[in-house]
């Protein structure tokens, strides 16, 4: 996934921040791993490899900056460890992240795209009186490595 630098960069300026290297290439090494689901220890080792003076508090305060401008999210799996990913807006500004589906066993994190809350959330619109914008899913089970490859539990 690329990065528009332009539109960053713009951004960047209109709340009033600087525009540097290390913010850019913190941000491009997010894109760069699209299904990954990066520790801030991690980005700090794709941007060392292009900007070896950079320091992890750096990188720290980088994603700090990112996540609060939505472009990067912040998620967890419950292991222990904060994770970011790019964010994902799609149509008409409307903001949902894909799902996350986490193996009980290995800890693999496979990422779902299909939204399958759209008729959900038009209900509650009309029902409730409740604009969804954004919304989160985990589900937990066991990938096909780990014995997830049965569709038939035994069922006798």
């Amino acid at each position: 996934m690329a990065v528009d630098r332009e539109q960053f960069n713009r951004l960047l300026k209109e709340k009033g921040l600087k525009v540097t290297r290390q913010r850019v290439l913190v941000l491009e090494a997010i894109a760069s791993r699209p299904e990954a689901h990066l520790t801030a220890e991690e980005i700090y080792d794709l941007v060392k490899v292009s900007y070896p003076e950079i320091g992890l508090a750096t990188v720290y305060r980088t994603i700090q900056l990112l996540n609060e401008l939505h472009l990067i999210d912040r998620i967890s799996f419950d292991d222990g460890f904060v994770r970011y990913e790019m964010g994902n807006v799609h149509g008409g500004g409307k903001m949902h992240r894909h799902h996350h589906l986490i193996c009980l066993k290995c800890g693999r994190v496979i990422s779902f795209r299909d939204d399958l809350l759209e008729e959900l959330e038009k209900k509650i619109t009309a029902t409730a009186g409740f604009r969804v914008v954004d919304h989160e899913v985990k589900l937990y089970g066991y990938c096909v490595e780990c014995g997830g490859d049965f569709i038939e539990e035994k069922r006798e």
